[in-house]
This record gives structure tokens, sequence and C-alpha cells, in this order.
């Protein structure tokens, strides 16, 4: 280890940086943030550096550097481009055994800037010893990407709740105390941003613990849309949670990379029903309920978005009957997914001024909304529209469609063996079944089905350009 890594508390001390550039710019940023008495020396400010100068209390000696500007500092930094007096500063603070910092040059660096991940009061701190901070700066990305916003917030909270549980409990009473308020229902509503119910959460937590036995207080239950299948389209909040999970229930709408983004030691629970299985949607209930009535975190893992054709309104009714505190995180439902990677655009200004999401059970569908769904100018979605395709094609047709009408459908959108058969009602239920289309595919019709053809979006990029020459 190169480096120890510590914190140096700065606030309300005298901190110099020598440079006036964009690199000495980004240090006075975060000394400001940390509270510290910021002086600047440098013969010319970077415009915004002269900012902070006027409205934030930063001095500036417009002067060349000299040791005894260090008096009253407690950290110094280095942020010119000349090497020789960067040189200088490090060996005039090294006397006086003050931290320095040499933009770009850890040999003459005590102390090196890490890239940092801002969650205040909680900070995350990332260094390669200088070795390599493109990868730091990588590593912090993927790290912010996984704590949440307001995760300060709960920081904040906690610390305001310390005295008020150190009087309540005994020593080792309090480490399983604050495990259950960071995993449970408080952080659950502090993160959503209800603090009232974070603090009536708490205060249930801690008559719990005063009676020495948790009273059987419910875990929770994440209702979190999978999106169409790849997984880097999770949503951030669904990857959080999805680390957070105790027990993963799932079905054959998720993918296998999607699954591997849970917790590697939840327990993960297929739930998915064959065709025609009656009473499985009453056993997931069933098991949702008792999981998080044993105090679990319980993910109910639903491809695409929980809200549409996903029969999560149900499930929130059966969670909210039972008290038990639950969470629904949105995802890319697949129609989006679908469109996207099939270049399908579901609107376009001059094809198509609506779109419909509808399931393809037909029989549930009046006779009106067909002929609706049959103008060409209108694009419909069908889900689960495959094993219905021949009653669908039949009732557009029925309705007014013309056999020419384009038609797509999308076979497990945006899986490693995503296929694409483009068509019109003609021929496409022909092409499905020369293909042997299946399940997880969507049937989308109107005329932006077409629109995903190389061919037919150079025909429009053709007339746009024609029609504005004309103009």
């Amino acid at each position: 280890m190169d480096y120890l890594p510590v914190f140096l508390r700065v606030r309300g001390h005298g901190a110099l940086v020598v440079g006036g550039g964009e690199v000495a710019l980004r240090k006075v940023r975060w000394l400001l943030k940390a509270g510290a008495r910021v002086t600047v020396v440098a013969p010319e400010l970077h415009p915004e550096l002269l900012e902070h100068v006027l409205r934030d209390g930063v001095r500036h000696a417009a002067a060349e550097f000299s040791p005894e500007l260090l008096r009253g500092t407690v950290a110094v930094i280095a942020a010119t481009d000349a090497p020789q007096v960067n040189a200088q500063v490090a060996a005039a603070a090294r006397a006086r055994a003050l931290p320095v910092n040499v933009a770009d040059d850890a040999e003459l660096s005590s102390f090196i800037f890490p890239a940092i991940v801002e969650r205040s009061p909680l900070i995350v701190a990332v260094s390669s010893a200088g070795h390599a901070p493109v990868l730091a700066r990588r590593v912090r990305e993927q790290i912010e990407a996984l704590l949440p916003e307001r995760l300060g917030a709960l920081a904040r909270f906690m610390g305001a709740q310390r005295h008020l549980v150190q009087r309540a409990l005994a020593r080792l009473a309090r480490r399983a105390f604050w495990e259950r308020i960071v995993d449970g229902p408080v952080a659950t509503h502090l993160l959503a941003g209800a603090d009232e119910a974070a603090r009536r959460a708490l205060e249930r937590e801690l008559f719990s613990a005063r009676l020495g036995e948790r009273t059987g207080a419910p875990g929770e239950v994440y209702l979190i849309g999978a999106g169409p299948g790849d997984p880097d389209l999770l949503t951030l909040r669904a990857l959080q949670l999805l680390q957070r999970a105790d027990v993963v229930l799932y079905d054959r709408l998720v993918s296998p990379g999607v699954l591997e983004r849970a917790r590697r030691d939840a327990q993960r629970v297929f739930v998915g029903r064959a065709a025609g299985e009656p009473g499985q949607q009453e056993r997931i209930h069933t098991l949702m309920v008792s999981l998080a009535a044993q105090g679990k975190r319980v993910a109910r893992l639903k491809g695409g978005d929980p809200f549409i054709f996903g029969r999560g309104g149900e499930e929130i009714e059966v969670l909210a009957a039972h008290g038990i505190p639950y969470q629904v995180v949105p995802g890319i439902t697949a129609a989006l997914g679908a469109a996207a990677a099939a270049a399908v655009p579901l609107t376009h200004r001059r094809l198509a001024q609506s779109v419909t999401f509808v399931t393809g059970h037909v029989s549930e569908r009046p006779a009106a909304d067909w002929r609706f769904f049959a103008d060409p100018q209108h694009t419909v979605v069908f889900y689960m529209g495959v094993a219905q395709l021949p009653a669908i094609i039949a009732r557009l047709r029925g309705a007014g469609a013309a056999a020419v009408h384009p038609a797509a459908i999308i076979e497990r959108a945006t899986w490693p063996e995503q296929r694409i058969l483009r068509g019109s009602l003609a021929d496409i239920a022909r092409l499905a079944n020369e293909q042997r289309a299946s399940a997880p595919a969507l049937l989308i019709t109107g005329a932006v089905a077409a629109l995903g053809a190389a061919e037919t979006l150079a025909t429009l990029a053709a007339s746009d350009a024609a029609a504005g020459a004309v103009a």
C-alpha cells in the first residue's frame, strides 16, 4: 500500500493553492466544499476562480510563490504548469512538515486527491496511488452508479439519532439495531424521500429493541421492472435493490443476464408458470407475504415494467392488505425495448401520431377498437400476441386493414438471440410459422413497422432531402 487512506479535516483552516488555471480550479472547489479558508497564489486567475474570489471569500495573492505564504496553512497544493515552481512549493512544504499535493507528480506529493464519490456526509474515495487515474475514475463511476443519491440523507438521519439510541440501548445491542435500520424499512423510506415515514419506522424499531426482541415486524417487497432483457437497461434503482434483496422471485421473462445482477448469496426462486397453469399468481402472492413476514427483503423481478401487463397492481393490493412495505421500481417496458432494438419508432411525425399497447387476447377487445387499430397511422403493440397471431390478423383485416398493412415481430428483444421478422398482414403469420417464432415476442402493426428496414429508412431520408431542396 503506497498511501495510507485518511480524511483530512480542513474546515476553518488555511489551505494554499499555487496556480490559477483549470487544475487549480478543481482543487479549490473540493477545498471549499470541505470548508477550508483558501488562498490562491497566481499572477492571473481562471475566470471561474475569480468568481470564487468575489463570491466565496477565496483570497488571491497576485504574486509569485514564496515560502512565507505557507504560514497558517494545513495543506498545500501546487497546480502550475511550471515544473520548477511545483518543485519549489513541494520542497518548502516538506521543510515545514505540511502535506503537499503536486498535480500530476506523485513523487513530489505527500498526499494525492482520490477520485471521490460524494454523498455527504458519506464520502467514498478511490485511488490508484497515481498509477492509473483514469482507471480510478472508472471505478468511481461504477461505485457512484450503485449508491443512491439520498444516501447522505440516511447518514445524516442516523447521526441525528445516535444519542437517542445510545441512551435507549446497551452497547452490544446497538450494532444489530443499526444493521436493521440500514437494511430495513427505515432506509427504504429515507432513500425514497419519505422522512416522516422513516422517523415513525425508527420509533417502531427502537420500541422493539427496547423490549429485547423483534415484534414480528415484516420485511419488505420490491416490485422491480427488469426491462426487456438486456441487463444494461436496468435502472440504477433496480440494481441497488437487487443488491439488497435476500430473495429474488423471477419468471421466464427475466433474462439470465438480469438475474446475474442480483446479490450473489440471494435465494433465487422461479415463479413462472406453464401456459394455462391455474393459480400461480395466487401462489406468488402467498410467497411474497410469507417471506416478508419472516423479515426478508423480497425482490419480485418482473419482465418489462411491473405496471404494464405485469399484474403489479394486483400484487401491491395484496401487500397493502397485509401491511407489508413495498417499493415499485419502473422498468423499460417490452414495447419500448423491442421498438428500440428493431429501430421502429412507435410514433413518427408523418406516419403515426398515436400508439396503443394491448394484450394479444383478441376476445377482450370490442369491434370499435379494431377499427381504430386498423388505421395504418396508428401504431399498435400487441403483448403476448404471437400465439394469437392468426386471430389478430383476421380481426384487423375484418376491421378494414389492408393486406399490405406493415407488421413486425420482435422476438426476445435486446437478448443476445434477438430476432426480427418483418412483413405485412398478408405474410407475417406464414413467416412466424416458418421461423418458429415463440414467446417472449411482440407484434407491432402500423406504418412505422416497416421503418426498421434499412432500405425504407434510406428512402425516407432521400424523400426528406428532396423535399428540402424543393423548399
